[in-house]
């Protein structure tokens, strides 16, 4: 369809955009997928999971055609960087033709339901290097550019609306995927977990993060997110406030009030309250004036992006 450029379809702030809900979180626990170390992109080797895969993005989508929105389609390719890779028998090859796979099936996607009213923007999704709950592995920004360029190259080369950083654990790691996005001329947005305190896992503050990346790289990220923790534990941190704040394009909270320690403990996912989380996130609707990108991360689905999109717009 011709309908936009790649530049145009990246979230600026112009059009509000829906993210997917807890992907890993939705395979293992609503539709019976065995996802090694977490890894969606395993789903990719068989009919059954590339089938499983188009419905579950086509849910969303439709929940951004009727929220009038757009959709940032994020990749299943969280854990397909060489490390994560080496971890379940791939080659650095093997990978690269993961995120390439991961891609075209999202071109495919986008092909049959994108439209002038429901904009779809293909976003590269990068992992972390270590655990993002509980990293052992700190990288400095050169190191962290070294490891994610492969995947990064692999996004370019596909031609990616833009790369997007999830769950990451510390500012270091953000600096080297967004200097190796620079590297690849693609647009990336950086998106922070936080613990229950409301900081990072490495101790640093939000607001801290943010700006020691923006310093470090010139301002390079698209925008910023929080992912992977509730609203409640990071609800103080927004209304303190800050410069910083007008970074903060988006939000992917979990639906579990739960810490990443109690989540890591638990055989059973905790999907919490779909209607809650949307009021909760509504109440952040004044304080990021620049929000470019609502979703949801662990335990959550489409009944939770729904509900985040109805009361945003409410």
């Amino acid at each position: 369809m011709d309908v936009e450029t790649a530049s145009s379809r990246v979230p600026d702030g112009g059009l509000l955009y829906l993210g997917d809900g807890g992907l890993e979180t939705t395979m293992i626990g609503e539709r019976g997928f065995e996802l090694p170390e977490f890894a969606s992109f395993v789903m990719l080797r068989d009919s059954d999971g590339r089938d499983a895969l188009r419905a579950y993005y086509r849910d969303y989508i439709g929940i951004a055609r009727e929220g009038g929105t757009g959709f940032v389609l994020d990749t299943p390719t969280w854990r397909a960087s060489p490390g994560w890779g080496e971890k379940l028998g791939y080659t650095r090859a093997a990978i690269a033709d993961v995120n390439r796979d991961a891609v075209e099936l999202a071109m495919e996607i986008r092909a049959a339901e994108e439209s002038q009213s429901t904009l779809i923007a293909i976003c590269g999704a990068i992992g972390p290097e270590g655990d993002a709950y509980h990293p052992e592995t700190v990288l400095s920004a050169a190191e962290a550019e070294e490891y994610h360029s492969d995947q990064i190259r692999a996004f370019a080369a596909a031609d990616v609306d833009m790369v997007g950083a999830l769950t990451l654990t510390y500012a270091d790691e953000a600096i080297g995927i967004a200097a190796a996005a620079g590297t690849e001329g693609i647009p990336v947005s950086i998106s922070f977990t936080l613990e229950t305190d409301g900081r990072l896992p490495s101790g640093e503050e939000l607001g801290e993060a943010i700006e020691k990346v923006d310093a470090a790289t010139a301002g390079a990220a698209a925008y910023f997110m929080v992912n992977c923790a509730h609203p409640t534990h990071f609800a103080s941190v927004l209304a303190a406030g800050g410069p910083w704040i007008e970074r903060l394009g988006g939000i992917r909270a979990n639906a579990s009030r739960r810490s990443h320690a109690e989540l890591d403990e638990m055989t059973e996912i905790d999907s919490g309250d779909p209607e809650e989380l949307g009021t909760e996130y509504r109440a952040f609707r004044d304080l990021l004036p620049n929000t470019r990108v609502l979703g949801g991360c662990c335990g959550t689905d489409a009944r939770h992006v729904a509900s985040v999109c109805r009361h945003w717009q409410s």
